[in-house]
């Protein structure tokens, strides 16, 4: 028992170091996709998150941005991940076969160990298209998830790919055509570029840290065919934080943070919280710091399914010339398919 206690302070002492270096920092905008739900599939942001449940876990998403916007952003992503050698498979906590206790309630928390050491192995694709830009991503990733103590894991990952990126000309609307600044841009252009990324995650019963590099190769892209003009590859920083509380047997409430950080450039704030009642329904928000709020339920609609959805507002002043379409808001949709869901679990595991 006190070794336990001693296990829950350490956690208590890391999740608030965390939070203090994110909470120091300052705010930008997107280069890759922006995902306001991330705290439901951080897999797309996180390659250390490769098998981390005890199934195959399968995510689709639908983002558009800035609706009635013309060229405004939208993103679709399939996303898979299972676990390899994972024999810590659990019936009680998350079960079905537990009437009338809740899935998250105080035995879950007593009785949670940290998984047996295991691999995993995943993949997915992503379509992030914005105005005559179409980027097309597919990676492959693995992981290697480690016991720390009796109730922490430290897992590692990476994951390689291809962009493919697509200059659709005809798209392009010009006061003048020739001007230099846009380049000689044919009817279509595509580029491919190789990608590497990697990322640590750190997680338990009640809290997960993880820091992850995205584009970890800095490379030039031209899009244009005179190669005259030209914009760089930069890799991206991911800093994400969330523990949860035990508010009843009934609710739990988790508080998170993710820190997206590019050289040279103000840092970009995500603020969560998220509110869970017995592994059924949750509701949520995401505040972005100087940039705007963003309402978010779900619901898990049995050991296979689950369902969720966000509606993103904003209030930038710098970007003032959009507001009357950003203002029309931002949805996001996120499906999640459990495959191999043998042991009932009704939501995942490790990941809130």
């Amino acid at each position: 028992m006190i070794k336990k206690f001693q296990y829950i302070n350490a956690e208590k002492t890391i999740f608030l170091l965390v939070i203090i270096i994110i909470c120091s920092s300052s705010v930008f905008s997107q280069q890759r996709p922006h995902y306001t739900q991330y705290i439901q599939n951080p897999y797309i942001i996180n390659p250390a998150l490769t098998g981390i449940e005890n199934y195959t876990d399968i995510k689709l998403s639908v983002r558009n941005q800035w609706i009635g916007f013309p060229g405004a952003p939208r993103t679709v992503y399939a996303t898979m991940h299972t676990p390899l050698g994972k024999k810590d498979f659990k019936t009680t906590p998350t079960s079905f076969s537990v009437p009338g206790e809740n899935p998250r309630g105080r035995s879950y928390w007593e009785s949670y160990t940290a998984s047996a050491p295991h691999h995993g192995i995943g993949g997915g694709i992503v379509n992030y298209q914005t105005g005559y830009i179409n980027r097309v991503s597919a990676f492959a990733s693995y992981a290697y998830h480690l016991g720390l103590s009796p109730t922490m894991n430290l897992s590692a990952g990476f994951s390689a790919g291809i962009n493919t990126f697509t200059i659709d000309g005809s798209k392009i609307e010009l006061a003048n055509p020739s001007d230099p600044a846009i380049g000689i841009v044919a009817t279509e252009l595509t580029r491919v570029k190789p990608e590497l990324n990697a990322g640590l995650w750190l997680y338990s019963d009640r809290f997960f840290t993880g820091l992850s590099a995205q584009q970890i190769i800095p490379q030039k892209l031209s899009l244009s065919d005179d190669r005259l003009n030209s914009s760089s590859l930069v890799p991206h920083l991911f800093l994400t934080a969330g523990y949860r509380f035990l508010l009843n047997d009934d609710i739990n409430l988790m508080p998170s943070a993710m820190v997206r950080y590019i050289s040279g450039l103000p840092v970009f704030i995500d603020c969560n919280i998220k509110a869970l009642y017995r592994d059924r329904f949750w509701v949520g928000g995401n505040y972005r710091i100087r940039e705007g709020l963003a309402l978010m339920s779900g619901v898990n609609i049995s050991n296979t399914f689950n369902l969720s959805y966000a509606y993103d507002t904003y209030f930038n002043r710098q970007l003032s010339y959009l507001l009357p379409y950003m203002q029309r808001g931002t949805h996001e949709i996120v499906f999640g398919i459990m495959l191999g869901n043998k042991y009932g679990d009704l939501c995942p595991r490790n990941v809130w």
